[in-house]
């Protein structure tokens, strides 16, 4: 009877349904899946915690330094130098791959063909952008610091495939030396689908106080009586984090989130109206918001302020310039 009304079969294409959906979940959560795979690593922590005691006390040390600075690609360039220093690698171990593709001469010849010499021109690009990466990779922080390591785990190994294609190829062994080629490209490909993964997913290196703009009136925050003076005090006014600093009368406010890395400006120290970042130590000017050390590339929003009625007020966006008829009259 059951068989003749159905009802056995009915639950069956919601199981279907369900087990369908569920593939598909998995199928457009492969990515996210495969960055908590990489963070949990237990090797990728240990080698973590044991370069980061390494690396951070150096960086600390020398934060101070231009030329440290500029491998960030700091205030001078207006954005990090690693990524566009990551395409030379890329592009040319592509070319060398692409030059092998149709050139299917079988000699063993030794040299440096135009191939080994896309090869070689790579490597050389490849230890500039590991560099600079490095440098990139101090003054990251917990997860991302994590998956960060890995790329630079994948593209040191890239470079290895193509140092040993390279010798192949000098040593006449091209056919070695186009297969180790293609390793280390595919191997490339990898890791810059992780760099990706921290810029875009990330927002690793991008700016944090890109877009903020608001509020858009005048906010009361705070009381003037309640404010002290060089003490830098957060606030927030419809939402934003702002900055204040009082200093003999006059006041000064920043958006209070790094645009490095989103780090408080208020838990961070003031010296002569330059204020340091406590993440990673980026400076900037109270009074313009103008960078005064990287690792930061972007200058802090100034927020306008005003007391009134015994309260500090504060506004964001300039307001909208009234149009004029066009006689000229308003």
């Amino acid at each position: 009877m059951t068989a003749d009304t159905g009802q056995a079969d009915g639950p069956a294409p919601a199981t279907q349904s369900a087990g369908s959906a569920s593939a598909a979940a998995q199928l457009a959560n492969w990515h996210h899946d495969l960055v908590e795979l990489v963070d949990g690593w237990a090797w990728v922590r240990t080698l973590n915690d044991q370069l980061t005691g390494v690396l951070a006390p150096w960086r600390e040390r020398y934060q101070d330094n231009p030329v440290l600075e500029l491998m960030h690609g700091g205030r001078w360039l207006g954005h990090p130098l690693h990524p566009a220093l990551s395409d030379l690698p890329i592009g040319l171990w592509a070319g060398s791959a692409f030059l092998d593709f149709i050139d299917r001469d079988p000699a063993p010849e030794g040299g440096l063909d135009p191939a080994g010499l896309f090869t070689a021109a790579g490597i050389a690009a490849a230890v500039a952008t590991a560099a600079t990466g490095v440098v990139d990779w101090t003054v990251s922080d917990d997860q991302d610091r994590r998956v960060g390591l890995f790329h630079g785990v994948l593209n040191t190994a890239a470079l290895g495939l193509q140092g040993l294609s390279l010798t192949a190829r000098l040593a006449g062994h091209r056919g070695t030396a186009r297969g180790l080629g293609a390793a280390g490209l595919a191997v490339t490909g990898a890791a810059a689908y992780l760099g990706g993964h921290l810029v875009f997913a990330k927002a690793v290196m991008v700016s944090r106080v890109a877009g903020a703009d608001g509020p858009r009136r005048w906010v009361r925050v705070v009381e003037e009586a309640e404010l002290p003076d060089d003490v830098p005090t957060g606030v927030q006014a419809d939402g934003r984090q702002i900055l204040l600093y009082r200093h003999d009368g006059t006041l000064y406010a920043l958006d209070n989130l790094c645009s490095h890395a989103g780090g408080l400006l208020s838990r961070g120290a003031v010296e002569g109206l330059t204020v340091t970042c406590p993440l990673h130590g980026s400076q900037y000017c109270l009074a313009d918001g103008s960078v005064r050390r990287g690792p930061s590339h972007q200058p802090q929003p100034v927020i306008r302020t005003r007391v009134r009625n015994g309260w500090v007020e504060v506004r964001g966006n300039q307001p909208a310039p009234r149009r004029r008829p066009a006689n000229g009259r308003k």
